[in-house]
């Protein structure tokens, strides 16, 4: 048995009756162009008092899109993943690495009492 108050089988937006009315005005809107480097054509659409960015990310491809559709931003360029090593080497030199390191098993040992 199901009480009288019950909603079953009901969704957010759901029933013949939602339309503008229930949800309100739509905003005004623009459709702004970008292209890509690749030449992908992508229109977003903004708010009509909206700022409008210069750049737009492709949906299609993730490449910086611009406005001008002769002349494309270019691509981003991603710097390749670094370990701790590799900062370590940027910041000392072979030498300086040794010297450390002499240090460090000069500690060891003593410690070690050898």
């Amino acid at each position: 048995m199901t009480g009288g108050n019950a909603i079953r089988g009901t969704r957010v937006g759901s029933g013949p009756a939602v339309g503008e009315s229930e949800r309100g005005e739509a905003a005004p809107r623009k459709r702004i162009d970008y292209w890509c480097a690749n030449g992908h054509h992508s229109k977003p659409s903004f708010a009509l008092d909206a700022e409008v960015p210069e750049e737009w990310d492709c949906p299609r491809c993730g490449l910086p899109a611009g406005r001008d559709q002769d002349n494309p931003p270019a691509a981003r360029r991603n710097e390749p993943y670094k370990s701790h090593l590799a900062y370590v080497k940027e910041r000392r030199s072979d030498e300086d690495g040794m010297r450390i390191l002499d240090e460090a098993l000069a500690k060891l040992r003593e410690r070690k009492g050898r």
